[in-house]
């Protein structure tokens, strides 16, 4: 008589066979596109998409969704090439203790090229983190658009363009570049909130150089085409450059931590122990006795917010407006400030988008504005009228008068023309607007003022030099300082410097529970 296995041994035995084949499909998704193509991947000086998770998120936080998707494509081969989880790897997972979604492209899987069920999964993941509240991060690398696929390619990629473009303003959503992202591919992550791309190893661009050889006959490489430094200093594609990968990682990681979960949040706060009342004193002696001297607003900033911490946005683009995180009294907030170290920080075309597109964001999820200003007006010339400094100087007109966010404005020095208006006065909803004592405050500068106004004194006098220079000084004596504009109610308060931090924590309490709205309409036509 035979041995009869029971029911229990049968249904262990089936199970441990079930969970192998589960076991052996994990460990044939972890290896992507295989061993040589991991090494090929590191060859390049590159981590894999699972490894820069590893570093990303919070360890052991990662849940993968969708590792055993594969594509669903007979034509050219490809029903011989189906690999698990499709060339990109998804989920969710925890960054300093917060939530997170999060997709990382697979070089090794048909170079990272996007197609239907690719696509699938990074419209899954961005409706799920748009339901839960929770940012969403990519991390691109990709050879672009899987020509076998076709039109479903073209498709998935507009899939995901809606899908940014409709949690916009509502979850935070952040583009790594850590490789290639060119043709349509771009066009994700220019609509995302922030980029972050890698020297020597990542580029984006429309077209690749060939095509731009056979276009226009020009000669140039994908570094000097669309690589990070040519995005951070010239387009103003991209907000953070990093040396490698993990610095990159890293920097993402601290990004987040001032920005809160969704739009419905409040930004984190975190416990400060910086002193509210710390006074510097080189406050004080900061600003030039001349003028036209430039001096570092950084050097302001460092002075004022949490720890001397700036978390700057755009450092290498139109460096003559500074924009960035910090916080006052562990409350996250965004800065805006004019840098007289460059250009007089004056406002142009690039400086006026920068600072736009920073505010929008601040607005959108409740981050509290302060401004430093110290702008001598418009950059006058053809070039920029020729470029439009009417419809961008607007831009940036337009984000500070719609935002609803607490803004505070210190006016250090110069604050002229339409550009004092321009940069949240208090005729643009400025909630506090404070000015040191060496503020100037008027239509234009003493000399150039006096040259227009007193023309016929000075060429009638007997020595116009020294006529135009006493004028000069009169018009500077009674325009050039804070107290006519503080008489109007147009500046709040003049504090000296070295109080500004613990005034600037005051104030923004004091706003804590502000509420502020525009007229009720779809959305308006910001000047694009």
């Amino acid at each position: 008589m035979g041995f009869k296995e029971s029911p229990i041994g049968k249904l262990n035995r089936m199970t441990d066979t079930k969970t192998k084949k589960l076991v052996e499909l994990r460990a044939e998704a972890m290896l992507g596109g295989g061993e040589d193509r991991i090494k090929a991947q590191h060859d390049k000086g590159k981590m894999t998409a699972r490894e820069r998770l590893d570093i990303l998120l919070d360890e052991g936080s990662f849940n993968e969704i969708g590792m055993f998707v594969r594509h669903r494509s007979h034509d050219f081969g490809l029903e011989d090439k189906r690999y698990l989880g499709d060339g990109v790897v998804t989920g969710y997972g925890l960054i300093n203790g917060r939530k997170v979604f999060v997709y990382s492209q697979d070089f090794t899987v048909f170079g990272g090229s996007l197609a239907e069920a690719h696509a699938e999964k990074i419209c899954k993941l961005i409706e799920m983190a748009g339901k839960v509240g929770a940012p969403v991060i990519g991390l691109n690398d990709s050879g672009g658009a899987r020509i076998q696929e076709g039109i479903v390619s073209l498709a998935g990629y507009a899939d995901i363009f809606l899908l940014n473009t409709m949690y916009s303003g509502v979850i935070p959503q952040i583009s790594a570049i850590m490789g290639p992202c060119a043709g349509g591919a771009v066009y994700s992550p220019a609509i995302t909130d922030f980029i972050l791309m890698v020297k020597n190893l990542s580029y984006m661009f429309v077209t690749g150089p060939n095509v731009v050889k056979t276009v226009t006959h020009e000669e140039i490489s994908s570094e000097e085409l669309g690589g990070a430094a040519t995005h951070a200093q010239k387009s103003g594609v991209s907000h953070f450059t990093s040396d490698n990968e993990v610095e990159c990682l890293e920097t993402l990681r601290e990004l987040l931590s001032f920005i809160p979960q969704n739009n419905l949040e409040e930004p984190p706060r975190i416990e400060c122990t910086d002193p509210i009342d710390r006074a510097d004193a080189k406050l004080d002696t900061i600003i030039p006795e001349r003028s036209e001297k430039p001096y570092d607003i950084k050097e302001v900033i460092t002075a004022v917010v949490d720890d001397g911490n700036y978390f700057e946005v755009q450092s290498e683009y139109a460096k003559n407006i500074s924009i960035g995180f910090s916080r006052l009294d562990g409350r996250s907030i965004g800065i805006v400030a004019n840098q007289p170290a460059y250009l007089a920080g004056v406002l142009d075309c690039d400086s006026s988008i920068k600072a736009a597109r920073f505010v929008r964001f601040c607005d959108a999820f409740n981050i509290p504005l302060l401004v430093f200003e110290d702008v001598p007006g418009f950059l006058p010339g053809t070039e920029q009228e020729w470029r439009g400094i009417i419809k961008h100087g607007a831009k940036l007109l337009y984000a500070f008068s719609e935002a609803t966010v607490p803004k505070i404005t210190v006016i250090t020095r110069k604050a002229y023309g339409g550009a004092y208006d321009v940069m949240n006065s208090k005729h643009i909803r400025g909630d506090f607007n404070f000015a040191w004592p060496t503020a100037e405050i008027a239509v234009m500068g003493a000399k150039g003022a006096t040259e227009i106004i007193f023309k016929k004194e000075i060429n009638a006098s007997d020595d116009p030099e020294a006529e135009e220079l006493r004028l000069e000084n009169d018009f500077k004596e009674k325009f050039a300082n804070p107290y006519l504009a503080a008489e109007r109610g147009y500046i709040d308060e003049i504090i000296i410097p070295h109080k500004t931090r613990e005034k600037l924590i005051s104030a923004f309490s004091i706003l804590e529970n502000k509420v502020d709205s525009n007229p009720r309409k779809k959305h308006g036509n910001i000047p694009l």
